[in-house]
């Protein structure tokens, strides 16, 4: 009978890698707490329109790479391929803008998308992102790009770089996309299929493509920082001076776009060279846009989003330690029936203390449990048998100093406890 294994494009998170998790995502929390960001948690499906209003219909999200399926009540559901218009959806359905002016949220949450699985990009794959809703001015802007390189800085992550434009609003837009169809079309027969089919409904993608013969045609093309209307450029150059007087040094790339419609003025990356050619870590900017398509009011917003997975890989490959440092305090080990049946109610008089502790489940050996207690590297190696329940008292083995002590039972709990903070 063959084994069941996890589908294409899933992974396993073993136990070993589960606590990087843990500890990655505590570092996230601990620095969106400092900026005042509060967690929204929203459902894995959403209504399958969401996204494609949201996204766009022509964005590859859409047309190629969605989990969708019609649920019994004859709906279609689509798996979250991205969290920022389930975020919209949210805070229009809840009325946040009725609690609060301004709204600042986080996430962390699994997305989906049925794309080629390569390294760092899965089928389920996991993001963390930020969101102000509320504020159009470029400061916002500015938090948010500060926000996500401070939480980098606290995982200890190195050598990163930002990368920064502007797309403009909405009235820039529609006249920069006839400038850069007029300049695309005579060499439109040279790009890839996907960019040919870009060309009348969405240029801007076209900036985007990572084809190289598409990227050598575009090395030429407009910029729409040059085309932009006077308050879109006033917010740009907020930006920058903004960031300059934080000193985050940044780099402007006049062909940055997001790969998402919904995307206004402010856009930028944060890239690793540690991943190699497919080196962003971090994207985000302004969407203004948003909450007026999906049904609300107008409410200007500015996000980015970072896959966790990606981040894990920069932080390996910089010898970055994300296991939790923390020991097993105590291994209590028993001999005899007696001890055993005492062993339980000890563990968890020392657990409620806060230290970590543990005893053999598998009625081994003593022996084999000194075994167990070295591998998990023990601090403290508690003996309980018929003579130490003679005499009240524990035999009690202090592993890093190779010491033996015998411990009343009524001072145990004080000994150990004082014992760990030395």
């Amino acid at each position: 009978m063959n084994l069941f294994r996890r589908i294409k494009g899933t992974q396993d998170i073993l136990p070993e890698d589960s606590i990087k998790w843990i500890v990655l995502e505590n570092k996230i929390r601990v620095v969106m707490q400092k900026y005042n960001f509060s967690e929204l948690r929203t459902p894995i499906f959403e209504q399958t329109e969401l996204f494609a209003r949201g996204i766009g219909q022509l964005t590859d999200i859409v047309a190629k790479e969605m989990y969708t399926f019609q649920d019994r009540g004859k709906k279609q559901i689509t798996l979250k391929p991205e969290m920022t218009a389930p975020i919209i959806r949210a805070y229009l359905e809840n009325k946040l803008y009725a609690q609060s002016q301004l709204n600042k949220i986080y996430y962390i949450a699994p997305l989906f998308r049925q794309e080629n699985p390569q390294a760092g990009r899965l089928r389920q794959f996991h993001q963390f992102g930020a969101e102000t809703l509320g504020s159009s001015a470029a400061e916002a802007d500015v938090e948010i790009i500060d926000l996500a390189l401070a939480i980098y800085e606290a995982i200890g992550l190195k050598d990163l770089k930002l990368v920064i434009n502007s797309v403009g609003d909405a009235e820039d837009r529609v006249r920069y996309k006839k400038i850069l169809q007029d300049f695309i079309k005579p060499y439109l027969k040279n790009y890839c299929p996907d960019c040919q089919r870009r060309f009348d409904e969405n240029p801007l993608r076209i900036l985007d493509c990572k084809n190289e013969t598409c990227s050598n045609l575009n090395k030429n093309a407009p910029k729409i920082a040059d085309h932009l209307l006077p308050e879109s450029k006033d917010h740009y150059e907020k930006l920058k001076n903004h960031l300059s007087a934080l000193g985050i040094a940044f780099t402007e790339n006049p062909y940055l776009v997001r790969g998402l419609d919904y995307y206004t003025r402010t856009v930028f990356e944060i890239t690793s060279d540690a991943l190699g050619a497919q080196n962003a870590i971090c994207g985000g900017g302004r969407y203004d846009l948003l909450a007026e398509e999906l049904g609300g009011q107008p409410t200007p917003a500015v996000g980015f989003a970072s896959g966790i997975e990606r981040l894990l890989m920069v932080a390996e490959k910089q010898n970055i330690n994300l296991s939790d440092s923390q020991r097993l305090n105590v291994f209590l080990v028993t001999m005899g029936e007696k001890a055993q049946d005492e062993s339980l109610a000890w563990l968890k008089k020392i657990r409620n203390t806060g230290l970590r502790a543990e005893l053999d489940l598998l009625s081994r050996s003593v022996k084999a449990q000194m075994r167990e207690a070295n591998r998990q590297n023990a601090e403290f190696v508690l003996l309980l048998g018929e003579n130490e329940l003679h005499n009240k008292s524990f035999s009690v083995k202090l592993m890093d100093k190779g010491e033996q002590v015998d411990v009343p039972f009524n001072e145990l709990i004080n000994f150990l406890t004082i014992q760990s903070k030395k």
